[in-house]
């Protein structure tokens, strides 16, 4: 599970009125996806016939499908977190981030049994994570923040679908997860120690393409993010309709996806463009990131970042 598979939001979206129809000669976008509610938009937007024939999802289970399809060349982009974006270029792809679909508000959680009170006492616990996924990541901040090595904890690496019985069978004394496996845990006596609204805009979920896309067909770029801020706005406007609509996509209640829209924040286009801009946070986390990763050995190279964000291909306005 390379992505947590749910939910949350704290949002502000319009209407792209440019780039969603029209007659397209090309090959189509392919563009990989999968189930998480930051890339629900472009879902909404397929549901509502707002995705061009410029552009076309191809769904997996999980990011792994997407970064192998990226990898392989069947894909030309992907929803896939910064992290994982890094990972990609780190083993030489070249990819453009073109959209930020999501920011981490709360989504990714230390949970502790009682009696861990500080992020100090994880020294010598027995610490569940997946390290090649986002969860890793939170850690590793997590041991930053705390002035701990990863060798003055038990690192068990294991899928953060397996936490919950880890957590049953006592073999763990605290999870790096996300949600729904985050609540089962504190249902099971966990206590939330660490979440990311401690790390304000650090966790994000992305849309990128490779710039060979980006140079060669950058009108069908442009319908791709289009379309994301149609269906965001559906997901903004419409709130009612559209969580029924996650919720049978995804497979859950309404009531649960009501419950994790807390957890991120969907950024309007003025926060795209925030985020976007040379030297904006996009580009400084991932460095940060990247040096992060390098150090813990999660990349084999520091790779060079320069121009990885294109605030070029957002609309200009929304009405």
């Amino acid at each position: 599970m390379q992505r947590r598979r749910f939910l949350g939001l704290a949002l502000a979206a319009g209407f792209a009125s440019g780039g969603l129809s029209g007659c397209w000669s090309r090959p189509p976008l392919a563009f990989g996806i999968h189930h998480w509610i930051g890339y629900e938009p472009l879902y909404l937007a397929r549901d509502f016939g707002w995705l061009p024939e410029s552009v076309t999802l191809r769904s997996g289970s999980s990011a792994t499908s997407s970064m192998d399809g990226l990898l392989s060349g069947s894909l030309d982009g992907a929803a896939l977190t910064l992290d994982e974006t890094i990972r990609l270029i780190s083993r030489g792809m070249d990819l453009v981030v073109v959209a930020v679909a999501d920011v981490s508000a709360g989504a990714d959680v230390l949970v502790v049994r009682p009696g861990i009170d500080s992020l100090a006492d994880l020294r010598a616990r027995r610490v569940a994570v997946e390290m090649n996924g986002v969860s890793g990541i939170l850690l590793l901040k997590v041991l930053e923040v705390a002035g701990l090595r990863s060798n003055q904890i038990t690192l068990v690496d294991l899928p953060v679908s397996q936490h919950a019985q880890a957590w049953e069978r006592g073999e763990i004394d605290a999870s790096v997860s996300y949600e729904p496996v985050a609540s089962l845990l504190v249902r099971a006596g966990g206590v939330r120690l660490f979440d990311s609204r401690q790390l304000p805009e650090t966790i994000f979920d992305l849309l990128v393409v490779t710039r060979k896309i980006a140079t060669g067909n950058p009108s069908a770029v442009e319908d791709l993010v289009a379309a994301h801020f149609a269906g965001l706005k559906h997901l903004v406007r419409g709130i009612h309709d559209a969580v029924y609509r996650v919720a049978n996509r995804q497979g859950v209640s309404p009531a649960e996806v009501r419950q994790a829209l807390a957890t991120i924040t969907l950024p309007d286009l003025a926060a795209n463009q925030r985020y976007l801009a040379e030297s904006g946070r996009i580009e400084v986390m991932a460095a940060s990131l990247s040096r992060l990763m390098f150090g813990a050995g999660l990349i084999a190279s520091q790779p060079a970042l320069q121009a990885l964000s294109d605030s070029s291909f957002l609309p200009r306005r929304l009405s």
